[in-house]
């Protein structure tokens, strides 16, 4: 038996598993770095024809372990038939319906250039709708096991020519009550087609059904770290359970009422820590991005900014955040639930350093709960399940931040300019009325931003944002998607591709912004959208090379050929001064005020 773990399994590329050309591209092009401790395993073995028993749980990277050997193997087998009419070459029985909708818009996404086609079939669909999919041709059909059944004895499906079969989370569709179907379906294959089965349980109803069905198969079993006693955090640990639409709008609620000093925000691929970082640097967030595409030196400056807490947000894989060390993390988010428990406790190793008081927040799915246990089961610490804050309680909260901002300001006085006004007012008014109007001035300026939400490149000039960097309870953004399922209600296209990333402006984060007290003007820097210029690009270089903390700057919009940015009057020359030096996007840049005339 081979039992890896996250943390003794070697780093590899996906170059290095024997995948073809194609596939390689393919994978790159959706932004996974490295393939996870399953897909290192699992690959080879299932490239090389033999079956494979798996032991793995959800949320491992068992879709793409089992479905890119599947299309290689698919793709290049020229002795194949036509898969018209129903004849299956490939196929992945799964316990659910909402399942089998997610691995076969994964296999769908992978197997993008190979002409292979995917046909799910599950219950709860119209069946003539699936019957005519399957006579158009299916090479690779995603099925539960009774909507299966059902087609076969219908004879609309075919699996005499079945080369690769693949029991997705056999335990749960044993437990599921699918043991006969399983069996029937077993016995419509052909004895020389490859089998591969993966559960999170190993329970000997599983060892039985490997013994009658599957021929000497290699055994894998992602083990789990050991890790010493002591060492695991004592950190608060809560998770969200939203749908895949909500991730945004829950990841703005979750900001907005924990206000995290300092956190990191973990994402699945590079792909994603970009979008996610430009939709928060453009709802007013200090946010960058950190992942294993970066030049080293756009890496190191990402993490200076970080330490000297010149960022509150650090939006990052884990392959890029690998031996961070940062005693001031208030906040570990993930975005996309980790590829396994272990990497989970790494994760949240960053937060509740030197004795402080730490926050691992975890945004999940309906179907990832059963990870979430398999997490408690490792750590023996609870993992609340929350409900989302609602429109009351972001509005409570941001009354208990007003109060916390009044008391301050109160004992740090620097008000006596403010008191004639007060004075004045109180000659008509009880003087508790007065403040109480001022305070629901200030509230009612809080509830006036925007849900975080995709950025849309807008022509013209955008301003800075609210005077509080706050969102509206209650929107409904879309995400830019998940790693492992396409969104299809965004354009056909490459994910990542430049048409679908954000490029308008970074509203100000105005809490802790010069602008509020200080005049600002506005610099001409000579890249943009055709250099490949993003917001985060322009903030991490002003901030970086002139050393300035980033929540001082104004708008940002980028043009063309061009970017504004509107920064403090007093320190304007030293900005301009520091980006001559340097390079934006690899760019040399020209920079000049914008009034400045040429």
């Amino acid at each position: 038996m081979m039992t890896t773990s996250p943390s003794d399994a070697s780093v590899t590329g996906f170059s290095s598993l024997g995948l073809s050309d194609t596939l390689i591209a393919a994978v790159a092009a959706l932004g996974y770095e490295e393939p996870t401790p399953i897909q290192r395993e699992a690959i080879p073995v299932l490239l090389s024809g033999r079956d494979l028993l798996g032991q793995a749980g959800t949320g491992t990277g068992k879709t793409a372990a089992f479905a890119l050997p599947m299309i290689d193997r698919l793709a290049k087998d020229p002795g194949s038939r036509s898969s018209s009419g129903g004849v299956a070459r490939g196929m992945v029985l799964v316990p659910t319906r909402e399942l089998a909708m997610q691995v076969s818009e994964a296999i769908y996404k992978y197997a993008k250039g190979s002409n292979l086609t995917v046909v799910p079939l599950y219950g709860g669909a119209p069946m003539d709708q699936q019957i005519r999919g399957l006579r158009r041709g299916a090479d690779i059909v995603v099925a539960t096991p009774g909507r299966a059944l059902d087609h076969l004895r219908r004879k609309t499906l075919n699996l005499d020519e079945l080369a690769v079969l693949v029991l997705d989370e056999a335990d749960e569709m044993l437990d599921m009550g699918f043991a006969e179907d399983l069996e029937a379906i077993l016995g419509a294959t052909p004895e020389d087609r490859q089998t591969a089965l993966f559960a999170a349980t190993m329970p000997p109803r599983i060892g039985a059904i490997a013994v009658r069905h599957l021929n000497k198969p290699s055994r894998i079993t992602i083990g789990r770290e050991k890790r010493p006693a002591g060492k695991l955090p004592q950190v608060r640990q809560a998770a969200y359970i939203v749908s895949r639409e909500q991730k945004t709008m829950a990841l703005g609620r979750i900001l907005e009422f924990e206000s995290p000093k300092s956190a990191i925000v973990f994402c699945r691929t590079r792909i994603e820590v970009d979008e996610l970082t430009d939709v928060l640097t453009a709802h007013g967030y200090g946010a960058q991005a950190l992942h294993g595409g970066m030049e080293q030196k756009q890496r190191d400056r990402v993490m200076q900014l970080f330490r000297k807490e010149q960022a509150e947000i650090l939006v990052a894989t884990d392959v890029a955040a690998r031996g961070l060390d940062i005693e001031h993390v208030s906040h570990v988010i993930n975005y996309d639930v980790p590829n396994a428990p272990e990497v989970y406790v790494h994760r949240i190793g960053r937060t509740g350093r030197v004795g402080r008081e730490g926050v691992a927040i975890t945004i999940a799915d309906s179907r990832e709960q059963r990870f979430l246990r398999s997490i408690e089961g490792l750590t023996k610490q609870k993992i609340d399940i929350k409900a989302l804050p609602t429109v009351a309680d972001l509005r409570v909260r941001r009354l208990e931040v007003t109060r916390e901002s009044l008391h301050k300001q109160l004992t740090a006085k620097g008000f006596e300019e403010m008191r004639g006004i007060v004075e004045s007012l109180a000659q008509e008014f009880d003087v508790i009325d007065v403040a109480a109007a001022a305070i629901k001035l200030a509230h009612d300026a809080s509830d006036q931003a925007t849900p975080l939400q995709p950025v849309k490149p807008a022509p013209g000039r955008v301003e800075a944002s609210s005077p509080e960097r706050r969102f509206k309870p209650g929107g409904g953004a879309r995400p830019y998607g998940r790693s492992d399922v396409p969104d299809r209600s965004r354009p056909a296209g490459p994910r990542g591709s430049e048409r679908d990333r954000p490029t308008g402006p970074r509203p100000t984060p105005p809490r802790r912004h010069a602008g509020l007290g200080e005049p600002l003007t506005t610099i001409h820097i000579s890249a943009g959208k055709k250099n490949g210029v993003r917001p985060g690009d322009l903030v991490g270089a002003i901030a970086g090379e002139a050393n300035i903390d980033s929540k001082v700057l104004g708008a940002i919009r980028i043009a063309d050929d061009y970017s504004l940015v509107e920064v403090p009057e007093a320190l304007a020359s030293r900005i301009m001064v520091a980006l001559r030096a340097t390079k934006v996007r690899g760019n040399q840049v020209d920079v000049r005020l914008e009034k400045d005339k040429k």
